[in-house]
């Protein structure tokens, strides 16, 4: 057990801790590491917190960067090193503030603390992986292991979803009076969520309350997987529960209560829960409001969409993409394509972006509604203005001829796609998709051509063949030396590859006699 020599010593309030983990790096101490008089890292162009994050490439180093400082005769302040890991941190620049972090160990008059080395082993973890972070954990010193060090540990396990790990571990702090606040039990329902077992999170609660009280986090990832069950009469008795502790709502609260509401066809409660969402909402909130656009868009409700639209308009001096992707997103759910259309070509004069994920959303409501001429219309309007499309924008229009049924765009759609991008996740679904139209249209070539370009996209399975020989079957054809190709692809036949080939062969040799 990773845990086994803890030091007890060492608990802490919710507010301390909270400032140690993932995401809420903190300043652990005005703890000073002086070469002499020199300049402290402030916060303007000449100073150590601006170099170090200028470096923005990975293959550049805080450690040269640091060095370099000191031989200029500036002193380094604990304080500043720890402001920049947190906003490296922020901005997910990950290795060169590991690089920092380890920069600090080595130096004699850097007195670290235990929150110091939370922050270092959730960096090793994300950079050099799971087996890093239990070593580092492992080596620390003894009296560095506790609240601080364990939660971070803890995270690390439920990033990962090692479940066994993460309640060993869970059981330990609780043995030792390590849990002192919300966030190690928060950190279990996140485990419990992403590995789907719901039916644990209330019973998790409930155990919490034996050490500390649940907080907003807590209550929100309740009613979550509430809403992942459709489970509204939990989600209630989780709000409900809520008031009785005093727990102040967060918007995103009333979102999750809306939203599920919505999704069971509950309108007047949706309703009422996107009224008190509303109060909850300001400007420092900026995301609540295209959460409050999407779902009176699920209500089809176009006066309240405009509203929020029109007030997030007033709040703010420029909308960002996502703002926009939003607005566009419920318009076509609300079959206004034209306002769809208008938004679009303002977005295009507002932003620089060309993000890819706003112009599929156009995209998609063209396909989705059957308007192909308009979709072949829109990509040209895209390359007419020098934008190279990405892999779902081709995927989409790839989409789009399959349900019109024409192959050849199919095919030609789907090439584009593939071509791309430098290494193809495959869609397995899609290239069932192509060949189950194949099939139905009996088009051997086509069979042949959708192979070669899988080929090329190295994506060659005995399922490919196996989708190739049913065309081939319902054909009545025999395909050309089968078995020699799938030696050349490295591909092994199945059951299901022999029995389509017999099948093949009777019913060539059926015909030959029958002539």
């Amino acid at each position: 057990m990773l845990v086994r020599r803890i030091h007890p010593a060492l608990s802490t309030g919710a507010r301390a801790l909270s400032s140690y983990l993932p995401h809420t790096t903190t300043v652990t101490s005005a703890n000073t590491y002086q070469t002499n008089n020199g300049g402290v890292g402030g916060g303007g162009r000449g100073t150590l917190r601006r170099r170090l994050l200028d470096l923005t490439y990975d293959k550049r180093s805080a450690v040269v960067v640091l060095t370099q400082w000191s031989k200029e005769g500036k002193r380094v302040q604990k304080y500043q090193l720890n402001r920049v890991v947190r906003e490296l941190r922020k901005y997910k620049r990950y290795k060169h503030a590991l690089e920092i972090c380890e920069w600090m160990t080595v130096q004699p008059d850097v007195k670290l603390v235990q929150g110091d080395y939370a922050v270092h082993l959730d960096l090793v973890a994300k950079i050099r992986g799971l087996a890093s972070a239990e070593k580092f954990f492992e080596d620390m010193p003894e009296r560095m292991k506790g609240p601080f060090t364990c939660t971070a540990l803890l995270h690390t396990y439920v990033q990962f979803q090692l479940q066994e790990k993460a309640e060993a571990l869970m059981k330990e702090m609780l043995h030792n009076g390590f849990v002192t606040c919300p966030i190690p039990f928060n950190h279990m329902l996140t485990l419990y969520l992403s590995t789907g077992d719901f039916d644990k999170v209330p019973k998790l609660v409930n155990n919490m309350r034996r050490y500390v009280l649940p907080d907003v986090i807590t209550y929100n990832l309740w009613l979550t997987s509430c809403s992942r069950k459709d489970d509204y009469k939990g989600a209630e008795k989780a709000y409900l529960e809520m008031k009785q502790d005093r727990i102040i709502p967060h918007w995103y609260t009333f979102s999750l209560l809306a939203s599920m509401y919505i999704k069971l066809g509950n309108e007047s409660k949706g309703r009422e829960a996107l009224v008190e969402m509303e109060k909850q909402c300001c400007r420092k909130q900026r995301v609540a409001y295209r959460s409050l656009i999407s779902l009176y868009a699920s209500l089809l409700d176009r006066e309240n969409v405009d509203r929020i639209w029109s007030q997030m308009r007033s709040l703010y001096r420029k909308l960002s993409d996502e703002e926009y992707k939003c607005m566009l997103t419920s318009l076509t759910k609300l079959g206004d394509i034209k306002d769809a259309e208008r938004l679009y070509i303002e977005w295009e004069l507002v932003s620089g972006t060309h993000d890819s994920a706003v112009m599929n959303n156009i995209l998609s409501s063209y396909i989705n509604n059957g308007m192909i001429i308009n979709a072949e219309k829109f990509i040209e309007h895209i390359l007419q203005q020098a934008i190279m499309p990405r892999y779902g924008t081709w995927e989409l229009l790839c989409k789009g001829y399959l349900n019109k049924k024409n192959i050849l765009k199919v095919l030609e759609y789907f090439k584009k796609a593939l071509s791309s991008v430098k290494k193809w996740d495959p869609n397995v679904k899609l290239v069932q998709q192509i060949y189950a139209l194949i099939e139905e249209i009996g088009d051997i070539e086509a069979c042949e051509e959708v192979l070669l370009i899988l080929r090329e996209a190295g994506y060659v399975t005995t399922e490919v063949y196996n989708l190739l020989l049913q065309v081939y079957e319902k054909a009545g054809k025999m395909p050309m030396n089968i078995k020699e190709r799938m030696a050349r692809d490295r591909v092994s036949m199945d059951e299901e590859t022999k029995r389509l080939l017999k099948s093949i062969s009777n019913n060539c040799a059926s015909k030959c006699l029958s002539q």
